[in-house]
């Protein structure tokens, strides 16, 4: 590869070049220069892409269609979607990624395209139960003697304080109290704890209220969570929503196969096991004080739990569970613990007549049950069976092997338009890769690119004679170029890690010798670490998985992105490991057909942090030598946007003397 060639753009790739028709009221006149946006939203200038891809999504609900459409950065296929939604006259399902996005996408675009267009269909926010404030479960959480330290007990003081005063019972509104505060799971609605409970028990139940305005709105906005868990119908409560629905519309949904492989799967969990027991003690003092057996075998049970936490070693894990089937502590362990479950629901099969409490707890010790005994089940190779070890607690997971034959299952149950849409779908310009998680056969397909000037504006620097990722030198070297590109940019850089012991290494080190402030993932809350990088002008970022994506930094703050290695999930990981034997055994090549397209979206993710408006400036810089060096190297750069290629550090600091002389 010679030095500052050009990354060739494939023939029929973007749609820079398409010209809009515009009929009268259609959409992508509504979205264009003399339309209601123009006027009403500062700053706003029509796009062509933009325009193609909200009359595609128009088209496929008209015509009750399957859409699948990449949007590349800085198209706003936010308002693509929105605008079809709200002028279709149809009820209309949004989801989007994650609650941040969901609130957001409720809270700002929403109310910004009804204002435009001047429409006020009802609109609603559904969330997940425990997004939800229960109140039984607060009155009981301020007698629990867990919460009596003095931080929880204040916390508790104000969560109590805040419920006499909300509308929606949504947590996400008391800011005082950090979402990963404990207290949370002792005060939230619980599948387990609230399902078996009828609406007209529970005088001012918040899901049951946020359920009723989702079923008389218009348009409903969820998470891949909870509609997913709909979908599969998990979520008892919430399963009538989507069959009423005409359109379902899915933001961000590269995460879509992964969601819905955990709700299309089983999971038990050292926590739901402990609710259990502690819930069935809470209810044996209140339904049944005669019935001691329930108070003495609830605590063996919690006993059992952890003794079988004990058994699988000291340290966290996520492995096979064939890796430790075998070993009796481990086996003799389990066995004690499946017989306090059984044991626990004799008395509580037998008391349950004596109040709706106790018959919950009997309805999930029965389905604990009935996971368990699936899980020890080997025989059953639809499903991947693996656990995961925490400090104290643990989960026994049942993953499908394959999520798209009970997805388009679900998906042809459902008759109405689908829409799926994300900046990241397309694999070297094919959607094959998306198309075939879900098990989505027949749809149609849109690719538009950004309308940013990536050849102007951007660079992508590949360090030369850099070690490969399995020598020892290659962390040495990553941290030595980033020193270099991070004097060159003064600061303003993210620097993306594909695993916690890389980010460790180079946050010590970065401390030590870089002249610019060092922020690094974990030092605080996600959304405080971002608002600080953003206030500072001249941080750098230290970040792993989670800030690949969802990360919006515009303008000079943000000037260089810096990616270790090409994010390949790993090896080690027992979901991969089992995916890609069931695929080998199906005689399809695991790495082509899933490792590779799997690790080009993650590495698209991570690039698409860099330019985020059409003003902005960067460098990406990518370490990892498999770039240049291996034939896929070429299916990674064909996916990613159309940007001059350096090889040479002097480049790059020519590219920042250059900005800082503008």
């Amino acid at each position: 590869m010679s030095v500052d060639q050009q990354q060739g753009q494939s023939e029929g790739h973007g749609s820079s070049s398409v010209t809009i028709v515009t009929e009268p009221g259609s959409v992508a006149e509504v979205l264009g220069n003399d339309g209601p946006f123009a006027d009403n939203k500062p700053g706003f200038r029509a796009r062509s892409e933009q325009q193609e891809l909200a009359m595609a999504i128009d088209k496929c609900i008209a015509e009750n269609n399957i859409l699948v459409g990449e949007a590349g950065t800085g198209v706003g296929k936010t308002f693509a979607y929105l605008v079809p939604a709200l002028t279709c006259g149809k009820r209309v399902i949004l989801s989007t990624g994650t609650r941040h996005l969901q609130d957001q996408l409720f809270h700002t675009d929403l109310p910004v395209v009804k204002r435009a267009l001047r429409r006020h269909p009802k609109v609603a926010l559904l969330k997940g139960r425990a997004n939800y404030l229960c109140r039984r479960r607060l009155e009981m959480a301020m007698h629990n003697p867990a919460l009596r330290d003095p931080t929880l007990s204040a916390q508790l003081a104000q969560i109590r304080n805040w419920a006499g005063q909300t509308d929606t019972g949504d947590i996400s509104e008391v800011l005082e109290v950090p979402e990963s505060s404990p207290v949370w799971s002792y005060v939230t609605s619980s599948d387990d704890f609230c399902s078996d409970h009828n609406p007209e028990d529970m005088p001012g139940c918040f899901v049951t209220r946020a359920r009723k305005r989702a079923m008389e709105a218009a348009i409903v906005v969820v998470n891949h969570h909870l509609f997913c868990a709909d979908l599969a119908l998990k979520e008892g409560s919430f399963g009538e929503i989507l069959p009423e629905t005409d359109v379902v519309i899915i933001d961000e949904a590269h995460q879509l196969p992964d969601t819905a492989a955990i709700f299309f799967g089983r999971r038990l969990s050292s926590r739901q096991l402990f609710d259990l027991a502690r819930d069935s003690h809470a209810e044996f003092l209140s339904e049944a004080p005669d019935v001691v057996e329930i108070k003495d075998r609830s605590e063996a049970l919690e006993k059992s739990v952890r003794d079988f936490r004990l058994s699988l070693g000291l340290g966290q894990r996520r492995d096979a569970w064939g890796a430790v089937e075998s070993q009796t502590t481990v086996t003799a362990a389990l066995e004690l613990m499946r017989d306090s479950l059984e044991l626990l629901f004799e008395p509580l099969d037998a008391a349950s007549v004596r109040g709706k409490g106790l018959e919950s707890c009997r309805r999930r010790c029965l389905a604990h049950m009935e996971v368990l005994e699936s899980y020890t089940d080997s025989r059953d190779e639809t499903y991947i069976h693996w656990f995961e070890t925490y400090r104290t607690g643990f989960s026994l997971n049942l993953t499908p092997q394959n999520v798209a034959e009970p997805f388009s299952s679900a998906l042809s149950q459902l008759k109405c338009s689908w829409v799926f849409t994300s900046a990241t779908l397309a694999v070297n310009d094919s959607f094959e890769h998306f198309e075939s998680q879900l098990g989505i056969e027949e749809c149609n397909e849109i690719q538009v690119d950004s309308p940013f000037d990536y050849k102007k504006n951007a660079m992508l620097y590949l360090p030369a004679n850099m070690p490969a990722p399995q020598e020892s030198t290659f962390d040495a070297a990553v941290l030595r170029i980033s020193l270099e590109v991070v004097a060159a940019s003064k600061g303003r850089a993210f620097i993306l890690f594909t695993s916690h012991r890389a980010l460790e290494l180079a946050a010590a080190e970065m401390r030590r010798s870089c002249q610019y402030p060092v922020l690094v993932q974990g030092q605080m809350p996600k959304r405080e670490l971002v608002d600080a990088f953003q206030s500072m002008g001249n941080a750098v970022l230290l970040g792993t998985s989670s800030f690949w994506e969802g990360v919006d930094v515009r303008g000079d703050a943000l000037s260089c992105v810096i990616i270790d290695r090409l994010p390949f999930a790993s090896p080690g990981d027992p979901v991969l490991q089992a995916r890609i034997q069931g695929l080998q055994k199906n005689g399809k090549n695991a790495f082509m057909d899933y490792q590779l397209p799997k690790a080009v979206l993650t590495l698209k993710q991570g690039v698409g942090r860099l330019i985020r408006d059409v003003n902005d400036r960067g460098v990406l810089v990518i370490c990892d030598p498999r770039l240049q060096t291996k034939e896929y190297g070429n299916t990674f750069l064909s996916s990613l946007p159309d940007m001059r290629i350096v090889q040479k550090p002097e480049s790059v600091e020519r590219f920042f003397e250059i900005e800082n002389h503008e």
